[in-house]
């Protein structure tokens, strides 16, 4: 497979190119900066220079065309303010989408949060609530679309070594997760077509990941 990946140079997106080239999978990273060709280069990918914050649809299917699928991984990241988490977690999104539809390409995997699915509560941070916000936001453009979808949510992230073993369900209790677990879940699910249409969320557990990502598209007995 093809996968072009908005964020490529983000931590989950780097462990996904690699555990993409892995598989004998073309990993495709779409970067903001020139400084970051190399790094992604190494982990195995492509690299296409894409700013989402200045492009528009056009050039969205440009770089996404002949992809088999695309994968939103980009984040306004720390430090950022309200605004960003708006133009970057909301509207590059949907730019991404905009364009894999231009593209014609039908898979799209969201990257999303756990606790978009609820007004932030009272008393969280302003910058974390407009995140949430625009998770949500995105989740919903998203499901209005005719594509083959599938959007995770992954709890807290860490740098932690991989453990290999997840919780993955539509609902799991709050925990955290290494963000090398997060993306060997992106990878299995962009192999699992039959994950399209469903939202699921992501914390550490104990079902080896390629199992756990079988149990949701598999009736139980």
């Amino acid at each position: 497979m093809r996968i072009a990946i908005a964020g490529g140079h983000g931590k989950v997106a780097r462990h996904l190119s690699r555990a993409l080239a892995a598989r004998g999978d073309v990993p495709v990273a779409l970067v903001r900066q020139l400084g970051h060709v190399q790094d992604v280069t190494d982990d195995g990918a492509e690299a296409v220079v894409l700013d989402l914050e200045r492009s528009n649809a056009r050039d969205v299917a440009e770089a996404v065309a002949g992809a088999d699928a695309v994968v939103f991984a980009a984040g306004a990241g720390p430090g950022s303010g309200v605004e960003r988490k708006d133009t970057v977690d909301r509207a590059a999104a949907a730019l991404l989408a905009d364009g894999a539809e231009l593209a014609g390409v039908r898979r799209y995997v969201l990257v999303s949060s756990m606790g978009a699915t609820s007004e932030p509560p009272d008393g969280t941070d302003d910058v974390f609530a407009a995140y949430l916000r625009a998770k949500a936001a995105s989740e919903e453009d998203l499901r209005s679309r005719d594509l083959d979808w599938t959007i995770v949510r992954p709890g807290g992230l860490t740098d932690d070594d991989a453990q290999g073993h997840v919780r993955l369900d539509a609902h799991v209790p709050r925990g955290s997760i290494p963000r090398a677990d997060v993306a060997e879940v992106l990878a299995a699910v962009l192999h699992a077509p039959l994950t399209a249409g469903l939202v699921l969320e992501l914390t550490e557990g104990v079902v080896p990941v390629e199992a756990a990502v079988a149990a949701v598209v598999e009736p139980a007995d």
